[in-house]
C-alpha cells in the first residue's frame, strides 16, 4: 500500500499581453499497487528486457476552489473530506520494464476507450485484452521492444464495476444535501430481432440514471426509422420502465424497473427510439480527465518510494483513439497540460480517429460514451466549434478559437484519421475554414495524416455486422507505428516529421459530397450513400456552455449548417489526397470508410463507423460478364508474382519516405506472398499481416 504524498504543485498558464500569470494549487496523489505480475513469462523485449505489470488504484484529493479546476461542472457541489478536499479514485494499470533503466525513459499514457486499453491493440496489433499477461497479448511487441512504459487509468465515471473495465469512482453532486434532479435524453437502437428491453444507459456496463417515476405518462418516448424522419410519439401503454423476459411458453413476463426500458412487442431493429425522462443522481464527470493530469504529472516528477516509476521517466506521451482521442483534444483545449512551472505534462500527443470532435462529458447528467454518427446519436454535441488545431473564426458566432491555444504548454501533436471520419465525423472541418470551406494550415507543432481508404476500427471488425458489404478490415497499424516513431524523433531529436497529408481543396482532392458521390465507381450490386453525416448547428439551451443541457431534443438552428466535405476517389473508388498504404497502392478491391445499413436495419443510412471492402473481379472475362467498371486483378498484375512485386514496390516507396518501418515492409511482402489473389479458392479481403 502506498502512503499519501503531496504529488505535485500544479499551475495554470494563461497568455496575457503583459506576460504569463501563474496560479499555484496542490493536489494530493497516492498510488496503491495491489498486484505485481511478471509479463509474458519474463520474455525479453529487445534492449528493454523483461516487463512486469503493476495493477492497483490511484487516489486523488484536490481543492475544489483552486482556479485550475474552475471549469469542472458542479465541482463546488461535491462532498469534501476533513481537509476540505474532494476525493476520488481510479483504476490503474502499468506495464513497465522490470529494469526501468533499460527502457526508453518515456511514459506512454493509454487513454482507455470505454474502459478498454487501446495502445497495444493499435501499435502492437495485439488481441483486445484488459488483462494482458501472455506473450500473445504483446502482439508484435513493438511498444515493448522500443522500451515504452505504458500507463492506463480509469477516467470515465459512469462505468460499472464487474466488467473488467478500467473505471473511476467520481463523487456525486449534491445541492443542500439532496441529489440533483433533471431531464435525461437517451437513444436506443436494436441491431437484432427479439430485443425486449434495454438498460436506460444503453449498455449493461454503463451506470443508469434511474427514472424518478415508473409512470410512463411522465416521460416521452418517440420512434423513427431514419434520423431525419419526424419523431412519432409512442403511447404510454406501448412501453414501460421494466425488464421483460420471454418465457418457454412464449409468454412475456414484465417486471417494473427504474433502470430499464421495455417496448411492447420488442424494439424494431435499426429504428431509433428516443426517451426523455426525469432522473436524479449526477456525478462530477469532469474530474475524470483532471485525474489524468494529476496522475501523469505525479508519475513523471515524484522521486519518492510512493511513485512506482521513481523518477525513471523523463518524457510523457498521450495516446487516444476515437472517444479517447476526443479526451486528448479536450484535455489540451481545457489547458490541463501544464504544471506550476509552466512545464508540459505531456510532451506529445497522438490522436487517432477523433473526427472533428472533443469530449462532451463535463456536464450535468453526462453520458460519456455517446457519440454522433449519421444514423445514431446524430444530435449528440461531441462535434462543435472549434474543430481545428489552428485558430479560425466560427461560421455562426463571433468566436475565434482553436484546440491548441497555449504555446507555452501545448504538446506536439500527431494526428491520424481515416475515410470514416470524413463521412461520419465531419473530419474536413479539422482542416478547412468553417465559413468558406477553404483550406487552412496546420500549426507547425501538428502533423496530420489521412490514412486513405481506411475504416475507423482498422483491422478490428465491428461487433454488429449490419452493413450491406463486407467490412474493410485493412490494418492501420503499420502506418501508425511509423507515425509514432516519427513523433518520438520529433521530441527526442527535434527532427520534424514529413509535412501533413490530407485532402485539399487547392489540389482538387477535397470536394463537395455531391462531387465525391458522383465519382464513386458504379459497381453492380453496391449501393452508395446518399450523403454523409451532416452537421447543423443545434440549440442545446442557454446554459450549454456551462454544462447544462436544457433543450431535449436539441433544436437545429434554422439556416445554420457547417460545410462538410469529402475526399475524392480514383477510378477504383479508393481515396486520393491521403497517405495510401501498400493495399491502396496495389489494391485488389475498393476500400472505403463507409458502409450502408441493410434494409432490415434501417436501410439507406450509414452503418455506424463500419467501412466496406468490394473486391475486384479476378479476370477480364469475369469483369466484363458482371459489368464491373474497375480493372480486374489479372489485368492489373498478370500473375501472383506481379502482385507481390507491386506490393513490395509500394511498401519500399513508403519506407523511403519515412511512412513505413522496415519490419512492416517485410510483413506486407510476406502477406502478399501468402495470398494469390488470382486463385479462385482464396476469399479476397484486405491482407492479414503477420505479427512476428
Amino acid at each position: 500500500m502506498g502512503t499519501w504524498r503531496l504529488g505535485l504543485v500544479y499551475g495554470i498558464v494563461a497568455s496575457r499581453s503583459n506576460g504569463v500569470e501563474e496560479c499555484n494549487v496542490a493536489t494530493k496523489v497516492r498510488v496503491q499497487i495491489d498486484r505485481q505480475i511478471s509479463f509474458a513469462e519474463k520474455h525479453a523485449f529487445g534492449r528493454a528486457g523483461a516487463y512486469e505489470r503493476l495493477v492497483g488504484m490511484a487516489h486523488f484529493a484536490l481543492d475544489p476552489s483552486d482556479v485550475v479546476n474552475s471549469n469542472v461542472v458542479d465541482l463546488s457541489l461535491a462532498g469534501v473530506n476533513d481537509e476540505g478536499l474532494v476525493e476520488f479514485t481510479a483504476d490503474l494499470d502499468i506495464l513497465k520494464p522490470v529494469n526501468l533503466a533499460q527502457g526508453n525513459g518515456t511514459l506512454l499514457y493509454d487513454v482507455n476507450n470505454r474502459g478498454n486499453m487501446t495502445a497495444m491493440r493499435a501499435f502492437n496489433d495485439s488481441p483486445p485484452s484488459n488483462d494482458p499477461l501472455t506473450l500473445e497479448s504483446a502482439g508484435n511487441g513493438y511498444l515493448l521492444r522500443e522500451g515504452y512504459t505504458l500507463v492506463c487509468s480509469g477516467w470515465q465515471g459512469d462505468l460499472l464495476p464487474g466488467f473488467e473495465l478500467l473505471g473511476c469512482d467520481l463523487p456525486e453532486a449534491l445541492q443542500g444535501g439532496k441529489r440533483l434532479r433533471g431531464l435525461v435524453r437517451q437513444e436506443f437502437i436494436a441491431d437484432r430481432d427479439g430485443v425486449l428491453f434495454m438498460p436506460l444507459s444503453g449498455a449493461p456496463s454503463i451506470r443508469n440514471y434511474d427514472t424518478l417515476d415508473l409512470d410512463t405518462t411522465h416521460a416521452t418516448m418517440t420512434v423513427r426509422r431514419l434520423e431525419q424522419d419526424e419523431r412519432q410519439p409512442l403511447s404510454s401503454s406501448d412501453w414501460a420502465f421494466a425488464v421483460a423476459t420471454l418465457e418457454a411458453d412464449s409468454c412475456v413476463t414484465i417486471r417494473p424497473s427504474a433502470g430499464d426500458c421495455h417496448i411492447r412487442g420488442g424494439f424494431k431493429p435499426g429504428w431509433i427510439y428516443e426517451l426523455i425522462y426525469e432522473a436524479e443522481g449526477s456525478r462530477v464527470m469532469g474530474l475524470g480527465i483532471v485525474g489524468i493530469r494529476d496522475l501523469v504529472a505525479f508519475l513523471r516528477t515524484d522521486t519518492s518510494n510512493g511513485n512506482p516509476l521513481g523518477g525513471a521517466v523523463s518524457r510523457a506521451y498521450f495516446y487516444g483513439q476515437s472517444l479517447s482521442a476526443r479526451v486528448v483534444r479536450q484535455f489540451v483545449y481545457d489547458g490541463y497540460n501544464v504544471d506550476a512551472g509552466g512545464t508540459r505534462v505531456f510532451d506529445a500527443a497522438y490522436t487517432h480517429v477523433s473526427g472533428g470532435g472533443r469530449l462532451f462529458a463535463n456536464a450535468r447528467f453526462a453520458q460519456v460514451g455517446r457519440y454522433p454518427r449519421q444514423h445514431e446519436e446524430h444530435q449528440w454535441p461531441s462535434e462543435r466549434y472549434p474543430f481545428a488545431y489552428s485558430a479560425v473564426p466560427d461560421a455562426f458566432s463571433d468566436e475565434l478559437d482553436s484546440v491548441l491555444k497555449r504555446p507555452e504548454s501545448d504538446p506536439l501533436v500527431m494526428h491520424t484519421h481515416t475515410n470514416t471520419e470524413y463521412w461520419n465525423r465531419h473530419a474536413s472541418l479539422g482542416h478547412t475554414d468553417p465559413r468558406t470551406g477553404e483550406d487552412i494550415a496546420f500549426p507547425g507543432t501538428v502533423r496530420a495524416y489521412f490514412l486513405a481508404s481506411a475504416q475507423h476500427m482498422g483491422a478490428n471488425p465491428a461487433p454488429d455486422d449490419i452493413g450491406e458489404q463486407a467490412q474493410n478490415l485493412m490494418s492501420n497499424g503499420p502506418l501508425m507505428r511509423a507515425a509514432l516513431a516519427a513523433m518520438n524523433r520529433w521530441v527526442t531529436e527535434d527532427s520534424a516529421p514529413a509535412e501533413s497529408i490530407v485532402p485539399r481543396r487547392s489540389n482538387g482532392t477535397l470536394v463537395s459530397p455531391e462531387q465525391a458521390i458522383a465519382a464513386l465507381p458504379k459497381v453492380p450490386g453496391v449501393n452508395v450513400p446518399a450523403n454523409p453525416s451532416l452537421l447543423p448547428l443545434y440549440d442545446h439551451g442557454p446554459d450549454f456552455d456551462h454544462g447544462l443541457v436544457t433543450e431535449h431534443p436539441p433544436k437545429p438552428v434554422q439556416g445554420k449548417e457547417y460545410q462538410v466535405q469529402l475526399p475524392l476517389v480514383d477510378a477504383d473508388g479508393n481515396d486520393l489526397g491521403g497517405l495510401r498504404s501498400p493495399e491502396i497502392m496495389a489494391p485488389v478491391g475498393t476500400h472505403t470508410g463507409w458502409n450502408v445499413r441493410r434494409v432490415e436495419f434501417g436501410g439507406s443510412d450509414l452503418s455506424s463507423l463500419m467501412g466496406s471492402f468490394v473486391p475486384f473481379a479476378r479476370t477480364q472475362t469475369e469483369r466484363e460478364a458482371s459489368g464491373d467498371p474497375r480493372s480486374s486483378i489479372e489485368e492489373r498484375y498478370g500473375s501472383h508474382v506481379g502482385y507481390v512485386d507491386a506490393v513490395r514496390a509500394a511498401a519500399q516507396e513508403l519506407a523511403g519516405q519515412g511512412f513505413l518501418l522496415a519490419e512492416d515492409v517485410e510483413r506486407y511482402v510476406e502477406a502478399a506472398q501468402a495470398r494469390n489473389p488470382l486463385d479462385a479458392r482464396i476469399v479476397l479481403r484486405p491482407l492479414v499481416l503477420p505479427k512476428t
